[in-house]
Formats: structure tokens, C-alpha cells, sequence
């Protein structure tokens, strides 16, 4: 089986004990062992205990392994966020195979994209998705040239519904195998493909065991979504070290989940800003006793201080926080101990085995040190191998010797502390997904009636950031909101991507080298919410 990074980096990784040799299968398979009828995934009406995680989980992956899948081959899962996908990722590494995680609210588009990118041939869904019999979803697929030899429907225990007995001597994936493909927005065009192998979330499960103290005593709620980042490590990885239930939500509902906490007693919260934030909205509406709660991690997007702080005084959670993305895992955090300030003002202190550095966003050269704000850049056990198969983008992510970027200016003060002051790429972050203008862009000017238009981030209060569209028409066209979001919706174009507020102009501002002049726009829609 391919392994993404080199001999001496996993062997020298493995002597600083940041690494291991276990994988989640073998954490399962103990956990199994260990407490067979305590909850693994809970769920509104649902519940895996971790002997049916075990089995379901061998059961599927003999299954995959029956339909005569290879080695090494990818199989994606396009699955609500629930016990099932938890059940399939186990099964994957068990049958050697590689498991591309698509989001539930992914676009055709989007979904065709991942399966071409990935050379997926086996697609693992639900009966249904989205109303519609998956079948048929498959079916048009295929019709637009997806090659997809296999269609697997799992129940919400991802349990196949005709399940084959296919060998699976030899066949299981190891813990520096490329094990997880997921999706991530780029600053351009359709979603990039990450390359994952378990070993960085299981140190990413250590930096945050330290930081919030996490205890097999602990009950967790992961509220976002399994396939991308954030979401592995919460409701994935470091559940299947503890052995802690984890409550999950097919569909975040803010009521829903304040029911859940109370009623399971959630002490280990995971969740986005927006969704804390849609949080104590509700729970101003209606009280629940949230005392159970000790922490809540959250990260993706800078954390709004007087939220945050009148989150914590509503229940009595310290609210903590990574700092990284979907590529590089994590740069800074905080911890428990931290003062709030720290907690709510920066992200945290630097983590010093991620060797982060500075590099002027001008010319790259390394300003570390020099007190000046800089892009950042990594070295270390969190990051993950790059881009899949994808050269250009790794060209774009990586310094020409070797640091992964982020996309964001910070300043590190002499404490050690990172603060991020400013944004390089032209992203907008809506609820912690992070949303490409310019593909917003491309997929609105496709419209007939646009003559050009122009994607921008709108401040909003619980999502922080929306999608804001300013378009200049074709002579004698008309376009409204509405008729947008139905042409969008037409091309299979992913939901977060549709505009939220669209404004027409007779002529979109432009900057002295001819480029529209998003800095005015973004000050227009400002003042238009001001009005």
C-alpha cells in the first residue's frame, strides 16, 4: 500500500511518539472487546453500540471486498452525518481501500468532480438522498460518464442490504497509508482533493486530549460534518481512542441538538461558530440544563468575543479553539488553562513540533522573527501529505522547500501567541466553509442574463460571513434572487455556493488596472445592511 510521506519522516515522527502504529479499526476492534454494549453513536433514533461497530463494520468491509475492489482502490461515501459513515470509513481501511468523503449537501457537479478526480469506482450511499431513490442519482451519473462500477446502499448502520463474504486476509490499510480523501474549497473552481492518512488525526486527537482534558468519562457531540477536517478528528478518530459515545445530527437543528445535550448529558462539544452561536439564540428561547458541558471546541473561522463569552457564561463551557485547515491540521490552540482573553482574543499559542514560520506574501521570503505579520507556514505530525493527484495545487500549497500555507496574514506575539489579521485569498467563510469567489462567480456569469458579476463576503451575524452577488446585465435582461438560485440549482451547482443577497448595477466598479474594485463593493454591502 502507498505510503504518502517518506521512511525517515514517519520513522522520525514515531521516535518523538507523535506517531503510533494503530489504526481506528484496531481502536474499534478494542473498544469492541472492552464495553461491547456501551454506546458508540447516538443518535435521534439510533444507537451503535461498539459490538455493532465492530461486526457492521467487517461485514460491509467483506462486502467491498466481494465486488472484487483492488487494493488501494477509492470508494466514496456519500452518506448523511451519522453512524454509517463512521461504520464505512472502519470498513474501507479494513478492506484496504481508500474512502473518498463527500459532503451530503454536495451538487452533482461537485460529486461528479470528486468521483473523476478520485477515480472512484464504487459509490456507498443511503436508499435515499435528498427525497430522491440514490439509485437514480447513480444512474445519471453513470450517464454523464462517471465510471462506477459499484452502487452499495448501506442502512443508517451501515449495514449493506445483500452483503457478499469476500476475503479480507492481508488487505487491511496501516495507520501511514493513504487512508481518507476529502474535499476542500479552493480560491478557484471546483473543490481540491486532500490526501490523508490516520497517524495525523491521532496526533491531532493528542493535542486536543491535552487541551480540553478529554477523558474516556467524556460524552462528545460532533456537530460537523465527518468528511471534512474538523469533523474526522471530533466525531471519528478521537472517539474511537476514548471510547466515548458520540451524540451525532443527520442535520444540525440548534433546538434538536440542545435536547440532545441535556438529554444525553454531552460534556465535549464540536462545533463551528455559526452553529454556537444558532446555539445560544436557542437556548434564549427555550432553557435547557446544559451543565453536563465542560468545553466546546470549535475553529474554521476567527471567534466572535462577545458571543463566545456569553456562551460560556450561559453554560458554563470553556469554549477552545485550533487554529489550522482541512491541509495543514492544526498550527496553534488553546487550552483549558488558558485566560479568556487568550481563549477568545487569539488562537492560541503555537504548537512547536509544527515549526511554524512567516513568509513575507510579497516576494516569500522567511520573515520569522522579524515582528512583522506574515503568511504562515507549517512543517510537522498534523499536516497531511498534499493534494491527490493534483501537482499544480501542490505547487500552490507548498514553499519551493517543502512548508504548507495557509491562506491568511497572522502576527505571532512574543508569548508565542498567533492572532490572524487579515485574509490572502479571496474566499468567502460562511458557517466555517470556506466558499471560492471566483467559482461562485464562474457559475452566476453562466447565467444569460449576466454580463459580469462579482462574488463578495456580506457580514452577518450567525454565519459570519454569506454570499453576496453584485451583477451587471445584458442589455434588455432582468434577474432577480430567485430566478438565480433556480438556474444554480438547474446545473447541480452545491447549495452553499448560491448567493444569499444578489445586487444589479448598470456598472460594476472597476480598479485603476481594470479588475473590478471588490474593496468598494464590500463597502457597499456594508452600508446597505447599515441602512
Amino acid at each position: 500500500m502507498t505510503r504518502p510521506f517518506d521512511r525517515e519522516t514517519v520513522s522520525a515522527y514515531r521516535a518523538a511518539r507523535w506517531w503510533g502504529t494503530e489504526t481506528v479499526a484496531d481502536h474499534v476492534r478494542r473498544q469492541a472487546a472492552r464495553r461491547p454494549g456501551d454506546a458508540a453513536y447516538i443518535t435521534a433514533d439510533a444507537t451503535l453500540s461498539w459490538a455493532r461497530y465492530e461486526e457492521n463494520s467487517t461485514r460491509l468491509a467483506a462486502h467491498l471486498a466481494g465486488l472484487g475492489l483492488a487494493p488501494g482502490e477509492r470508494v466514496a461515501a456519500l452518506l448523511p452525518d451519522g453512524p454509517a459513515w463512521h461504520v464505512t470509513a472502519v470498513a474501507a481501511e479494513k478492506a484496504g481501500l481508500v474512502l473518498v468523503g463527500v459532503g451530503a449537501r454536495a451538487g452533482r457537479r461537485e460529486l461528479r468532480s470528486l468521483l473523476e478526480r478520485t477515480g472512484s469506482k464504487a459509490l456507498v450511499a443511503p436508499p435515499d438522498h435528498r427525497g430522491e431513490p440514490s439509485a437514480d442519482l447513480v444512474a445519471e451519473l453513470r450517464a454523464d460518464g462517471a465510471d462506477l462500477a459499484h452502487h452499495v446502499v448501506v442502512d443508517r448502520l451501515g449495514l449493506p442490504g445483500d452483503p457478499r463474504e469476500g476475503d479480507l486476509t492481508g488487505r487491511a490499510l496501516g495507520p501511514d497509508d493513504l487512508a481518507i480523501i476529502n474535499s476542500t474549497s479552493g480560491t478557484t473552481g471546483l473543490p481540491k482533493c486532500v490526501s490523508h492518512t490516520q497517524n495525523r488525526w491521532f496526533y491531532f486527537h493528542e493535542l486536543a486530549r491535552r487541551a480540553g482534558a478529554l477523558t474516556p468519562a467524556d460524552v462528545f457531540m460532533g456537530a460537523v460534518p465527518s468528511p471534512f477536517g474538523f469533523g474526522l478528528w471530533t466525531a471519528h478518530f478521537s472517539p474511537a481512542v476514548l471510547g466515548v459515545p458520540t451524540v451525532l445530527m443527520e442535520r444540525f437543528d440548534a433546538h434538536a441538538a440542545l435536547d440532545l445535550i441535556e438529554r444525553h448529558r454531552v460534556t465535549v462539544l464540536h462545533c463551528v461558530t455559526t452553529q454556537f452561536i444558532m446555539l445560544l439564540n436557542a437556548q434564549q428561547e427555550k432553557k435547557r440544563d446544559l451543565g453536563s458541558l465542560r468545553c466546546m471546541f470549535t475553529g474554521g473561522e476567527a471567534v466572535p468575543y462577545e458571543r463566545a463569552a456569553r456562551f460560556e457564561e450561559a453554560t458554563g463551557a470553556k469554549v477552545l479553539q485550533f487554529y489550522g485547515s482541512n491541509e495543514t491540521g492544526a498550527l496553534s490552540h488553546t487550552a483549558l488553562d488558558d485566560p479568556r482573553d487568550v481563549r477568545l482574543r487569539t488562537a492560541g499559542h503555537v504548537i512547536p513540533e509544527m515549526r511554524v514560520r512567516l513568509f513575507d506574501p510579497a516576494d516569500g521570503s522567511d520573515i520569522t522573527g522579524s515582528g512583522r505579520p506574515g503568511q504562515p507556514g507549517c512543517k510537522g505530525p498534523a499536516t497531511s501529505p498534499g493534494y491527490y493527484d493534483d501537482p499544480d495545487a501542490d505547487r500552490a500549497l507548498f514553499t519551493p522547500d517543502g512548508w504548507m500555507l495557509m491562506a491568511d496574514i497572522v502576527e505571532i506575539d512574543e508569548a508565542g501567541r498567533l492572532r490572524v489579521v487579515g485574509r490572502q485569498s479571496d474566499l468567502i467563510i460562511r458557517g466555517g466553509k470556506n466558499i471560492s469567489a471566483a467559482a461562485v462567480e464562474a457559475e452566476v456569469g453562466t447565467h444569460p442574463a449576466v454580463a459580469l458579476a462579482a462574488a463578495v463576503a456580506m457580514p452577518d451575524e450567525v454565519f459570519g460571513e454569506r454570499v453576496c452577488v453584485y451583477a451587471e446585465l445584458r442589455p434588455g435582461t432582468a434577474l432577480d434572487l430567485e430566478g438565480l438560485t433556480w438556474h444554480l440549482a438547474e446545473r447541480g451547482v452545491s447549495r452553499e455556493w448560491h448567493p444569499e443577497r444578489l445586487v444589479v448595477l448598470d456598472r460594476l466598479p472597476r480598479s485603476s488596472g481594470g479588475k473590478v474594485a471588490k474593496g468598494e463593493l464590500r463597502a457597499d454591502i456594508r452600508r446597505r445592511l447599515a441602512r
